[in-house]
């Protein structure tokens, strides 16, 4: 499938601004499932961009505007291709016992330290516990792997929450929205990794893009997001894509950016300046089939 994406931007300041400072991680993957040929990154006030890879192996874009200024815009564009994500190249399906073992080990618990822990995003509660307590004596088998543990949990999330993108913001942390039942796709993502890494499975967030454009009609009046999913390491098949708000596995709908433990790892655009007026924030996002 081929992707145009278009992703802008744009703060406006009832006063001026000065002494923005930026980072910008909208640069898509070029990995087994996904291809970028084409993508342009525009500032403006105009101002040259530092490239650099982050920790996590994200593409980072930096930039400042020191000049006073009432309106900064951000905008990207870019052309990818996608396929499928299953069955994975060269992976190799284990039974559930050697699947469960493989996470044990202390090279696992050792190499993927950093997606297992909490944060403050994913703490592991008594409720997050529960819940992924629950999930898992729910319908489980003894020939049950991680893999098919992963999208029963997925499934879980679907069924037992409601998307309400009133009911949480940025800032809402796994153990408040267990609590109302309600979130958005951040939420969701966040139950999952957190599910997860409390049965040591190795769990990261995903920021990206889900194109449903030709599911709604042929209309493009309906309001397009940028998107929230989950990667886990299934032992034998590596990283694997997994949308608990869609119960979807990842495939060729989807246009990864980037990865990180939590949302604070991958935040599209943030930044700083020096300013005492209001800021009013919008962006829009176009996801459609390339000509």
């Amino acid at each position: 499938m081929k992707l145009l994406i278009t992703h802008t931007t744009q703060y406006t300041y009832s006063s001026p601004a000065v002494d923005s400072v930026n980072e910008l991680r909208l640069t898509p993957f070029t990995n087994e499932h996904q291809s970028c040929f084409r993508h342009t990154l525009t500032v403006e006030p105009n101002a040259p961009l530092l490239g650099y890879d982050d920790f996590f192996g994200n593409r980072v874009h930096a930039f400042s505007v020191s000049e006073p200024h009432l309106r900064l815009t951000i905008r990207t564009q870019m052309t990818v291709v996608t396929k499928a994500a299953w069955p994975r190249p060269g992976g190799t399906r284990l039974s559930a016992g050697e699947s469960w073992a493989a996470l044990a080990e202390a090279d696992m618990q050792d190499g993927f330290a950093e997606y297992l822990l909490p944060t403050a995003y994913t703490g592991l509660t008594e409720e997050v516990r529960s819940f992924a307590d629950q999930a898992a004596d729910a319908g489980q088998t003894e020939e049950e792997d991680v893999y098919d543990w992963l999208k029963r949990m997925s499934r879980r999330i679907k069924g037992d929450f409601v998307y309400d993108p009133g009911a949480t913001d940025v800032h809402t942390v796994v153990s408040d929205m267990i609590v109302s039942r309600r979130g958005v796709c951040q939420d969701f993502a966040h139950l999952m990794i957190a599910a997860s890494r409390s049965k040591g499975i190795p769990a990261r967030y995903v920021s990206g893009y889900h194109f449903v454009g030709d599911l709604q009609g042929g209309s493009a009046d309906f309001e397009q997001a940028s998107h929230a999913w989950v990667e886990a390491y299934v032992p034998g098949l590596g990283w694997c894509g997994f949308d608990p708000t869609n119960d979807e596995l990842i495939g060729e709908r989807y246009v990864k950016l980037g990865h990180g433990r939590d949302y604070k790892d991958i935040v599209p655009v943030k930044g700083v300046y020096r300013g005492s007026g209001e800021t009013k924030l919008d962006v829009k996002v176009d996801v459609r089939l390339a000509e």
